[in-house]
């Protein structure tokens, strides 16, 4: 695709802002400029904060306007805790997930991430990172495994109409939860425009064992379409105890200059989605998006 470190389309999560589904459009532009203020020419519509796919046409129309206003440009859409395959509700945010392909589609989207996690449960919402709770834990049997390569591909097949990137968010406890199933169930899936998110951060986060970082980004990146990006100090102790919290790329644990560098070897041409979680996020996302583009000049060896 031919992007250099300073073209590489980076955007910015909207997981700093509450969600505004019901908002005053004027509440939209507000979140959207700050956006904008930070620098970011590209935005993910994450669901967190408004979900597009419930929009009627109207209230999608003053959205479009909104980001034309500011000068963002809605490159990806992050469908978040709606699994197809939740035991209640998988029928239903199947059908969601449709619908937030069909927006995607007309507000000019290149790539929609979908996950099979589910929502919080009521110890995640108390703890002060819901990630140090555990959430619910999907089966691994052969019939959900067939379940869900059928309902994503047929979503996949649905973003392939719409000229869309379908890409598989990683999260623990779900059949993205490793990176040896994450890439077994994209293939299994086999349709070119349907890839993995390697959403690593929210595997190395978890007060628990863990793959090794770089091993997971050297097998999932030549399946990877998109990226959300964070990281956070992780700190483990002879005694197994272990305490993680967010932290700028360039200042966790996890090695993202290297992870950018086998990236770019494996041909990964995706656009990156820069993400943080408490205090000021989108300060932090945006610290972020400046380390990505420095880390690329190295990768891509570009001239100093």
């Amino acid at each position: 695709m031919g992007y250099s470190a300073a073209t590489w389309p980076i955007a910015a999560a909207m997981l700093p802002f509450p969600g505004s589904q019901d908002a005053h459009p004027a509440v939209w532009l507000g979140h959207l400029s700050q956006v904008a203020r930070e620098g970011f020419t590209e935005v993910d519509l994450t669901d967190s904060w408004l979900r597009i796919g419930d929009l009627d046409d109207a209230r999608r129309r003053l959205l479009t306007q909104a980001l034309a206003e500011v000068g963002l440009d809605p490159i990806a859409v992050s469908a978040i805790r709606r699994s197809v395959l939740d035991p209640v509700d998988g029928e239903a945010n199947l059908a969601y997930s449709h619908r937030v392909l069909d927006a995607a589609g007309e507000m000019g989207a290149t790539v929609v991430s979908f996950g099979l996690h589910r929502p919080l449960t009521p110890a995640q919402q108390r703890a002060f990172w819901f990630w140090t709770a555990q959430g619910p834990v999907d089966p691994t049997d052969d019939a959900t495994w067939r379940l869900a390569v059928r309902r994503l591909r047929e979503l996949g097949a649905h973003a392939a109409e719409l000229g869309l990137q379908v890409s598989l968010e990683m999260y623990e406890d779900t059949l993205l939860g490793t990176s040896e199933s994450a890439v077994r169930l994209v293939g299994d899936i086999g349709l070119d425009n349907v890839g993995l998110n390697p959403d690593l951060g929210n595997l190395f986060r978890l007060h628990r064992p863990v793959e090794d970082f770089l091993t997971a980004v050297e097998r999932c990146l030549p399946h990877a379409n998109y990226w959300h990006v964070k990281n956070y100090f992780r700190s483990e102790d002879a005694a197994g105890n272990v305490v993680s919290v967010p932290a700028p790329m360039a200042h966790g644990s996890a090695n993202y200059r290297r992870a950018i560098e086998i990236a770019v070897d494996a041909g990964f041409v995706g656009a990156f989605c820069v993400e943080h979680y408490g205090g000021d996020g989108l300060t932090v996302s945006a610290d972020n998006r400046d380390y990505i583009r420095r880390m690329l000049a190295v990768a891509l060896r570009e001239p100093r």
